[in-house]
């Protein structure tokens, strides 16, 4: 690209380009004429400007370190030219080797040739192994170098070395640390049979847990295996709940299968496995499992259960397992209390969930707000208002299960001037607040209270949430800005599924169907896999933009190579497709050879195609089978007069309108 290209894409284009310059500094030249660009690239016409007006937020602060390390002599960012470089990496070598403890080893995390081998950790300089200003004494050093490992004389240090002869720094940075990089040093630790304490992989599993990371997780499993600490009951259970919350229950019971002896916690751990993914049926098995071996649960494990009820409303094992807390002697227990009536709630059972409510001899903020959210879900609003104001005590928490109650309902302005009522009262809004609130700004398309609370979420230090981050994006995306939606997505830190969904959605809405299956690509590049819903809204992008025979090589695309199999509203998105280009024709053929029975939505996205172009034949089709499964389908009756109107045919509308009316409509 030119340098002048680049001011009408400045978001896109300067972010890898920035990313590019501060990973290897030396491939670009520092200008120095006001006039002229900041920064040229040695190899390539691409350039950059410090501009505030172009650049991301976190480019700010490594500039301030830059001003910092200009300030002390150094040179931090941009090497001096050709024998002072030398100097330079001369100076950072030296640096290195007699204090490896301040470098960071880049090399396992390295994302490309130009990232740095070695970091600095606080002024951020970089080291290349392979680099021709490297010092010719250096490259001796390199050659006793293994990966993570340095081999240095003279009294030089090797961080990595020094980690592994203590126990209590290698915990501490396997719980706190890096992921990657933590595994990587007990891995180094397994190959010079040093024993890693049992603490580093604790650290390392929860890291994995945080980060759903399930191939990490493995990996982890597998080195316990090596360090033969597989028989270690904590870590067991441990390696059950990862498998569990990283979406693997095979592994899990798996682990558990191969206990010698289960005791409470690992039982519990299991159950709630099932719990977490919704396979009541089989945590309930295993929950009476344990009491026939003769383990009689506590209040967790009766909690883990009851909240697997609450999940998918399963109402008669709610039910057994009160039987079972009265029976042993819990019912007391204020924490079983909540979780009794928040699984009476969500089957539906507000009188059981009051009876409880009431019958508790002591009540906590939890107890109130779970009966509040039992009443707003039920759409019982002013029950639940009642019940909140009546609170001697309110909490973050309370406050958004009534926040959250009158947006489920519909009630997003009254979510919103409850906000304001939140604020004046001095409480702060936490991430799952902030969640409920973006959704009511996206469905009332309330820009400006949207831009309010993303200027709190930013003072509150939630815009690494990576559910808050999407949720932004869902806002802007739906209030029509699209390039906002586009420059929080891009100052995300970590993306998922839902993330990248709601940035090709807010394409989708906009008609940018090109845009859509770019960023769809980059999706799958960068190793994220998408799901049923970014697919109907890619395919719905395509509808919108005409992009007829990108959307067809999508759904097949989908179904053999990706393994989603399409539901309803991908074939409803198919038929729009092929409809809004005039191929109505080939949109009922595709109706025929569905596998499953098409829908009621499914004809009227066919009958709207017709309505638009003014096929009178495919119309009455469409309109036949809508009423068949639908007889009441007003709009199916305005939508068939309509076509009828446009040809000319007034007896057909006198007659649509009189069978209307003949149905009640």
């Amino acid at each position: 690209m030119g340098w002048d290209g680049l001011a009408g894409q400045a978001t896109n284009r300067l972010e890898p380009l920035l990313q590019q310059f501060f990973s290897d500094p030396l491939q670009w030249l520092d200008k120095s004429n006001p006039r002229f660009i900041d920064f040229k690239d040695r190899t390539a016409e691409k350039a950059l400007w410090l501009d505030i007006r172009f650049n991301s937020p976190w480019v700010h602060a490594r500039l301030a370190a830059m001003a910092q390390c200009q300030k002390q002599g150094q040179s931090s960012f941009s090497a001096p030219k050709m024998s002072g470089s030398v100097v330079r990496m001369e100076e950072l070598w030296q640096d290195y080797f007699s204090d490896p403890s301040q470098w960071w080893d880049n090399r396992f995390v390295k994302k490309s040739p130009k990232y740095p081998d070695f970091k600095h950790k606080r002024t951020y300089e970089g080291l290349w192994i392979e680099s021709w200003l490297n010092p010719h004494w250096v490259k001796s050093k390199i050659s006793t170098m293994a990966l993570g490992y340095i081999e240095s004389g003279g009294g030089s240090k090797s961080w990595v070395q020094d980690s592994l002869c203590n126990g209590d720094d290698v915990s501490k940075f396997c719980q706190e640390g890096p992921l990657k990089e933590a595994l990587h040093i007990v891995e180094l630790m397994v190959q010079k049979n040093l024993r890693a304490p049992i603490n580093a992989y604790v650290g390392l599993l929860k890291g994995c847990i945080r980060r759903k990371a399930l191939a990490e997780g493995k990996q982890v499993h597998a080195l316990i295996v090596q360090s033969g600490l597989d028989s270690d009951i904590f870590l067991r259970r441990t390696l059950v709940d990862m498998y569990a919350k990283c979406g693997s229950v095979l592994d899990a019971r798996k682990v558990f299968n191969t206990m010698p002896e289960h005791n409470l916690y690992s039982w519990t751990a299991i159950i709630s496995a099932y719990a977490d993914h919704e396979q009541v049926e089989e945590a309930m098995n295993l929950f009476q499992q344990m009491q026939k071996a003769g383990i009689a649960p506590d209040k967790v494990a009766f909690v883990v259960v009851l909240k697997a009820c609450a999940r998918i409303a399963a109402l008669e094992h709610g039910k057994q397992l009160h039987s079972d807390i009265i029976k042993s002697g819990f019912e007391s227990e204020v924490v079983i209390g909540n979780a009794l009536i928040d699984m009476y709630a969500k089957c539906g059972c507000l009188e059981q969930a009051s009876q409880v409510f009431n019958n508790m001899c002591e009540r906590d903020v939890v107890s109130w707000t779970a009966m509040i959210t039992g009443y707003a879900k039920c759409g019982f609003i002013k029950d639940a208002r009642n019940l909140f104001n009546n609170m001697n005590e309110r909490d973050v928490v309370s406050w958004s299960a009534m926040i959250e109650g009158y947006a489920q309902n519909g009630l997003d302005k009254e979510a919103l001037g409850l906000y304001e009522q939140m604020k004046k009262e001095g409480v702060k809004p936490n991430n799952v607040t902030c969640i409920v609130l973006l959704n009511a700004c996206s469905k009332i398309a309330a820009l400006e209270q949207g831009k309010q609370l993303h200027s709190q979420i930013i003072k509150s230090g939630f815009e690494m949430d990576v559910v808050v981050g999407s949720a932004l994006v869902d806002m802007y995306a739906k209030c029509g800005c699209i390039e906002h939606a586009r420059q929080v997505f891009n100052n995300m830190s970590e993306r998922d599924v839902v993330s990248w969904t709601a940035m090709i959605e807010g394409y989708a809405q906009q008609g940018l169907g090109k845009e859509a299956l770019t960023l769809l690509e980059q999706m799958q590049r960068e190793g994220t896999k998408p799901n049923e819903v970014t697919y109907v809204s890619v395919l719905s992008a395509c509808s919108h933009s005409g992009l007829v025979d990108e959307g067809c090589h999508l759904f097949n695309s989908m179904c053999k190579d990706y393994g989603v199999s399409p539901t309803m509203k991908h074939y409803a998105c198919m038929v729009d497709l092929l409809g809004r280009a005039g191929r109505l024709a080939d949109a009922e053929d595709f109706i025929k050879k569905m596998p499953i029975q098409a829908d009621a939505v499914v004809w009227m996205t066919l009958l709207g195609a017709a309505r638009n172009h003014g096929h009178v034949e495919i119309g009455r089709h469409a309109f036949d089978c809508v009423v068949k499964l639908e007889s009441e389908n007003a709009a199916a009756y305005v939508l068939l007069a309509n076509i009828y109107a446009a040809a000319g045919r007034i007896d057909e509308v006198t007659k649509i309108r009189k069978e209307s009316r003949l149905v009640g409509l």
